[in-house]
């Protein structure tokens, strides 16, 4: 965040390999020739493996990946070396060396965690034979591949941040802390609204956690929804532990700062599982279509592979999009007004603290956000529009009760999670009191609700929880009878 009056570099020059200048031909040749032959020798890997249904192993799911990772981490580095030794000009522009820097942090670590993954594999299947199905089940791999994603990009995020808080000139005045003026509450309700946004925080990690913990113990909820669902739930728990910790320890305080660094870091995350949220409730509306529209066809379509390719590009996606929006943010200037309207660090409260042009930024945000925004609104509007269509075909009282109830439901979080997000983001012009009340909506309420509206109310879900109960009393109970034994044993004695 840099003053206008800043000297700042622009763009840097990459000197590239040590070639006498009559070699050049030679060597582009060859380094053309190597990366084509990483693409294509890592995408017939990825074609081969999605086709041939003997190789949907865990070994193959993570080679698969791996060389995703190859082929990013290649495409990074060599094209821009080789427009270098073609053309001779050998400068890259600032934001360009940041992204670089970044997707190369990125997929170089993403590298290393899936080597460790697969030698982990290897490991239990020679070590381990008899228990490697166990071991290395479907929802295991699929953490362990999401959990590198996840921490290659914070790893990634934190030494690009630190970066360019080195890059900025020492003699500088710059902002080093916000201070967020949080909720327009009153000094003797303070106490209460602690207690009240306390209550709904607890209620929101406990419930999506229940939610998660049922999918992952009942075999009967190992489908497609239910997949798409713990992934919104973790997503939930991560979207309120991103803003209601802080809230609350600035109301029990009273002290309302926060770094700079430390409002960067929220602003991403809270973008990050803003946009996924936007993802998962597409694809879950996409499920819902499917299973209504064509139930004949809906374990071939909704297939495993797919529904895992789907939420991982889902969490790319919305790496990408927020790395993109703190970059740019991160190049603005701000004067001396530090003060944020709001209780956490929001993208549209940052732009009007700037002193800098934003066209850009807000145009990135009417284009870029705009489309990741109505793009899964119209995907969830369109699959139960549909699914309205196919129902009131079939002239069942019952049936068009039981559909319109769970879609009518649906379509109650979806609009409250959208239609607030829309009302601050797309058309409102300035902050107050309203837009941080709406604000609430979406990132406290909303996450809250998700378990009740998705979950609570379906069968499934309360006949697995009853299930997980009974389980609870049936260990309890068995633990207990020593100690009956041994108090019969000595009451005989006696």
């Amino acid at each position: 965040m840099r003053l206008e009056n800043q000297s700042s570099v622009s763009e840097f020059l990459l000197l590239g390999l040590p070639i006498r200048p009559g070699q050049q031909g030679v060597f582009f040749t060859l380094f053309l020739g190597m990366y084509l032959t990483t693409v294509l020798g890592n995408l017939l890997i990825i074609l081969l493996i999605r086709l041939d249904s003997r190789l949907h192993t865990p070994m193959y799911f993570f080679l698969s990946h791996l060389a995703f990772s190859d082929i990013c981490l290649s495409s990074v580095t060599v094209p821009k070396m080789l427009v270098n030794m073609q053309t001779r000009r050998q400068s890259i522009s600032y934001v360009g060396c940041i992204f670089q820097l970044y997707f190369f942090m990125h997929f170089g670590s993403l590298d290393n965690f899936l080597l460790a993954v697969m030698a982990y594999d290897r490991y239990v299947a020679i070590c381990h034979p008899l228990h490697y199905t166990i071991i290395m089940r479907e929802g295991l791999c699929t953490l362990l591949v999401a959990c590198s994603w996840m921490v290659s990009c914070g790893s990634a995020l934190l030494h690009t941040l630190l970066l360019i808080q080195l890059m900025r000139p020492e003699n500088q005045s710059s902002v080093s802390e916000f201070l967020l003026l949080g909720l327009p509450i009153r000094p003797g309700q303070q106490g209460m609204f602690f207690t009240l946004f306390l209550g709904m925080y607890l209620t929101t990690v406990l419930g999506n956690l229940l939610i998660i913990l049922l999918i992952r113990l009942d075999s009967r909820l190992h489908t497609p929804m239910y997949f798409f669902l713990s992934h919104l739930a973790f997503s939930d728990i991560s979207l309120s532990s991103v803003t209601v910790p802080k809230m609350l320890t600035n109301i029990q305080t009273q002290r309302q700062s926060i770094s700079y660094v430390g409002c960067i870091f929220q602003l991403y995350f809270f973008i990050l599982f803003g946009c996924l949220d936007n993802f998962l409730l597409a694809l879950m509306a996409y499920d819902r279509y499917v299973a209504v529209c064509h139930p004949l066809h809906y374990p071939t379509i909704m297939r495993e592979g797919l529904c895992t390719l789907l939420v991982a590009v889902s969490w790319i996606l919305s790496c990408v999009h927020d790395l993109l929006h703190t970059l740019l943010l991160v190049q603005l200037s701000f004067c001396a007004d530090n003060v944020i309207p709001h209780f956490f660090c929001d993208l549209t409260a940052l732009l009007k603290l700037s002193c800098s042009d934003i066209s850009f930024n807000e145009l990135v945000i009417f284009t870029d956000a705009g489309m990741l925004f109505f793009l899964p609104l119209g995907i969830v509007l369109g699959s139960y529009i549909r699914i309205g269509t196919i129902i009131l075909r079939v002239p069942s009282t019952k049936r068009l009760f039981k559909a319109f109830s769970t879609c009518g439901s649906h379509l109650f979080v979806v609009s409250l999670y959208f239609g607030t997000a829309a009302s601050v983001y797309f058309f409102s012009s300035s902050w107050d009191s309203k837009n941080i009340i709406v604000s609430v909506m979406y990132t406290v309420v909303t996450p809250m609700l998700n378990p009740f509206i998705y979950s609570l109310r379906n069968r499934d879900i309360k006949q697995a929880l009853e299930m997980c109960v009974n389980r609870v009393k049936f260990f309890k109970w068995q633990s207990r009878k020593p100690l009956i034994a041994v108090r019969s044993t000595v009451t005989c004695i006696s």
